[in-house]
Formats: C-alpha cells, sequence, structure tokens
C-alpha cells in the first residue's frame, strides 16, 4: 500500500482512477473498497486534497488473482474443517442423534457431508447451473434422509442432525465472506445461497421420511 498523499514514481504512466471509476471496474460499492484499501489488499494513494487514486493495472492483477481463488471453493474448505473438528468434539458425541448411529452409517453420513460441502463450492463458482444444483442438493437430501431413516432415528433426530451441519456451513459462509472483504450485501447474498441449499436439503429429507412412512405397514 502506498503511503497517503504520495504519488508512486511511476505516476506518470500509469493510469489513476477515481474512487468511483474503481468501484465501477470492480463491481463493488464505494464502502467495500474503501474497506478494503484501509486494510491494504488494494493499493492506493491519496491526493493533496484527501481523495483517494486506484492505479488501473493493480486493478486489473487483483481482479485476475480473486476470480482465480475460487472464493466457494475457499468456504467448501473453511466448512469441512470445521464440521470435521465439530465430529471430534465432546457435544457432538452426547448428542442423541449421533448416539444412535451405528459406525458404518456415522462413515455414510461423513461423505454425505463432503458431498454437501463440493456442491456449496460449486453453487457459489457457477451461477449458470444453480437450478441443477438445487436438484442435486433435493436429492442429496433424500439419501441423508433414508440412511437416517433405515439407522432408526426418528424425524426430529434427522432434523437435529441436519441443523448441525446446516449451522457449521452457516457459519463458515460468514468467516469466508468477511475474509473477503465482502460488504453487507454481499454477505447476506451469501447467506440467502446457503439457505436456499439447504432448504432443498431438509425437503428431500422430508421426502424421504414420508415414503419411509407410507411403507410401514399400517396395525
Amino acid at each position: 500500500m502506498v503511503a497517503a498523499g504520495v504519488r508512486p514514481d511511476h505516476a506518470g504512466t500509469e493510469r489513476w482512477l477515481t474512487l468511483g471509476q474503481a468501484c465501477r471496474m470492480l463491481g463493488v460499492d464505494e464502502s467495500t473498497l474503501r474497506r478494503w484499501a484501509d486494510a491494504g489488499q488494494v493499493r492506493t494513494f491519496r491526493t493533496p486534497g484527501g481523495h483517494r487514486r486506484f492505479a488501473e493495472s493493480d486493478l486489473q492483477s487483483w481482479l485476475a488473482g480473486r476470480h482465480g481463488a475460487r472464493p466457494g471453493a475457499e468456504l467448501s474448505d473453511v466448512a469441512t474443517s470445521r464440521i470435521r473438528r465439530q465430529m471430534h468434539g465432546r457435544a457432538v458425541h452426547e448428542a442423541r442423534w449421533y448416539a444412535g448411529l451405528d459406525e458404518a452409517t456415522r462413515a455414510r453420513m461423513r461423505g454425505f457431508g463432503r458431498q454437501l460441502m463440493n456442491l456449496v463450492g460449486e453453487y457459489f463458482t457457477r451461477r449458470h447451473r444453480r437450478s441443477s444444483l438445487l436438484g442435486l442438493a433435493r436429492s442429496l437430501g433424500r439419501q441423508y434422509g433414508e440412511t437416517l431413516a433405515a439407522a432408526g432415528l426418528g424425524l426430529s433426530q434427522a432434523v437435529e442432525a441436519f441443523t448441525f451441519f446446516r449451522r457449521s456451513l452457516e457459519e463458515s459462509a460468514r468467516k469466508a465472506v468477511h475474509s473477503h472483504g465482502a460488504s453487507a450485501a454481499e454477505a447476506l447474498d451469501a447467506s440467502e445461497q446457503i439457505m436456499a441449499l439447504a432448504d432443498q436439503v431438509l425437503v428431500g429429507m422430508s421426502e424421504a421420511y414420508d415414503a419411509s412412512l407410507a411403507e410401514t405397514p399400517q396395525t
């Protein structure tokens, strides 16, 4: 980051953008860009009048690096690590839903968790396929429900297990978007995306329990 009020030596050949021009180039609002600049994530300097200026070449490089970073993949990694830590914690081992599972079922549940994390990463980075990814989330929810129903867990316990994963995912999403310097609007959008996926998983799980109930012989 360049010191405030000091124009770099190569300013004569560099194109410097105003705050508004830089925001339009990056596709973010002014408060977000100010926060990134203050944190040293984006290089800037101030004119004698106190106005921010941004080097166009720096913003182009920053955009290229940001597009290659795949924030969705980062979110998936953060969530997976968080869930792995929590799965080894005391609280989850004392939970009713976890205590009722044998080791084979627990292994399957871990597999579903990894699939869900991968799905989240895809959902965040491939906007043009979101409708099909929502369908996959619903299908994953059905598999999740079928596994828990076959293990003898009641619907309330299955929902408790689901909320464990959803809560970890939501908390990881907040951490990931914060690390990217997201604005409040961007953070809200990420939260809404998480809820859209989680809703489909829950619907699929409920469908599996409905089917299981329909197959149970009536006495």
